[in-house]
């Protein structure tokens, strides 16, 4: 029975934030064709580069106050009204120095891209840095439902204005800086109104025992957001050094293919938190966690096999004009994705125990391996470099993760089979990337999608019962 509630507890989860990610993520992905075709390379660089330097200041800036706010307002006996008046306060300050740096930045002209776009930049950091805090309070006090439908209207808006602003106004990056400010500064609106946000938040307050508590969870995770922003986003700034702004562009687009595993990765995780907490077994006695980590690394293995299999197919359809060569960075930055998310996976056993410094010692340690094979690889090989840079980061986070879990967790799985699906996973790639000939490629990238569907044979079969018992529910 407790078995059985685990479960449907994730399932429900998975299922209400199944809605919000479907809308943020597959739909912005059919705008790609859009707005690479409207967008300069040159251009979509510089917005990437906003965006990339501003998930790098949030968390610092902000103490990483957002983690904190997460894990805390699932413990239900922590006052709430602490967890939104220490969070807002820290949102606050780092807005000021935000604008104290632009303002300095202005008269020094330490960035002209960043001087000329100072007000795009400074909105997409209030609407980025209030967006970590107030949907992580939502997940976190179970509203899952609300943060859902928010997400829901936060896509459709960006893809409406994304249409007007740059094909009826012709507002070229401007017009794509307004929508992906417009969008989540709506989802922020409606979810402080429903979740009653601001009525809890009370300055006068100091909260001292709280904040003491949740900034001692907070900043060693700090060292964490920097080390996952080095393996996910330094890599664009030794593109920008190695290669200019327009390579940056190309490389940057190139993710939005593999954002179709990202999907899977984000849900799960996203549900992954909530239940590991709820339901922390450091013996597995039911079996719960060996079953979940086996089905989820299944599902992603073999949905990045066959992201790889039609990656030159799904290039052709998404990527106008010069986006096109981006084809060639997917299958590694698509791997990484796959021992990014097992490593999330793992990381919930620590936040079960609220100990947060393995994070940072393990993405700290793929950080620096990342960034100095990037240095070495970018500027001899060009972007690819950076990609399997990331790559190699991210399975090094995974092994410490997997390997340091053993103090909280007994986990049983398959590491043999396991190693070998990846090898596959990066043979490939290699392949794909070495190979002219398309009809001998499909031939051969067809024989390895099926390998690695037969080494998940059972956990196929879960999946595949579980549709066809559905989809027979809803016919009969």
């Amino acid at each position: 029975m407790e078995r059985r509630n685990s479960y449907n507890y994730l399932a429900k989860n998975i299922g209400l934030l199944t809605l919000s990610n479907f809308a943020t993520k597959i739909l912005s992905f059919f705008l790609v064709p859009l707005y690479t075709s409207v967008l300069s390379t040159a251009d979509y660089g510089i917005y990437d580069l906003f965006n990339t330097t501003i998930l790098l200041l949030v968390p610092i800036i902000t103490l990483n106050i957002s983690d904190a706010v997460l894990r805390f307002s699932i413990d239900i006996s922590f006052d709430k009204n602490a967890i939104t008046t220490i969070s807002f306060k820290y949102f606050l300050l780092s807005t000021i120095v935000v604008s104290a740096f632009l303002i300095i930045n202005h008269y020094i002209g330490l960035s002209k891209a960043i001087d000329k776009y100072a007000v795009f930049f400074l909105l997409m950091y209030v609407t980025q840095a209030l967006n970590s805090i107030v949907t992580y309070y939502a997940r976190g006090t179970d509203h899952i439902a609300d943060l859902s439908i928010s997400s829901v209207v936060s896509s459709a808006v960006i893809i409406i204005l994304n249409i007007m602003f740059l094909l009826v106004f012709n507002m070229g990056l401007n017009g794509y800086f307004l929508a992906y400010i417009i969008g989540p500064l709506i989802q922020n609106i409606y979810l402080i109104i429903r979740l009653g946000y601001l009525s809890k938040v009370h300055f006068k307050r100091k909260y001292a025992l709280e904040k003491k508590e949740m900034i001692r969870y907070s900043v060693p995770l700090i060292t964490n957001a920097i080390g996952f922003w080095i393996n996910s986003a330094s890599d664009k700034y030794v593109v920008i050094w190695a290669a200019g702004l327009s390579a940056n562009g190309i490389y940057s687009v190139a993710s939005k293919i593999p954002s179709i595993l990202n999907v899977f990765q984000t849900i799960f995780a996203q549900a992954w938190t909530l239940s590991v907490v709820k339901d922390y077994d450091p013996e597995d006695k039911n079996g719960f966690f060996k079953s979940t980590y086996n089905l989820y690394n299944s599902i992603m293995v073999i949905v990045c096999s066959g992201v790889i299999l039609f990656d030159k197919f799904l290039a052709k359809i998404l990527y106008a004009k010069d986006f096109y060569t981006a084809w060639r960075y997917v299958p590694f930055l698509t791997i990484a994705i796959v021992f990014s998310s097992m490593s999330g996976y793992i990381g919930g056993f620590f936040s079960a125990v609220k100990d947060s410094k393995v994070f940072a010692q393990s993405t700290l340690a793929g950080a620096v391996v990342n960034l100095v094979l990037n240095i070495i690889f970018t500027p001899i090989v060009g972007p690819i470099g950076a990609a399997v840079s990331t790559t190699i980061s991210f399975a090094i986070i995974w092994l410490i993760r997997l390997f340091t879990s053993r103090k909280y967790i007994n986990l049983k799985i398959n590491l043999l089979r396991d190693l070998l699906a990846y090898l596959i996973l990066m043979i490939q790639s290699v392949v794909l990337n070495l190979g002219d000939d398309d009809v001998l490629l499909y031939s051969i990238e067809s024989v390895f999608f099926t390998i690695i569907v037969l080494l998940y044979f059972t956990e196929s079969k879960i999946v595949i019962k579980k549709i066809i018992g559905k989809f027979i529910m809803r016919k009969s």
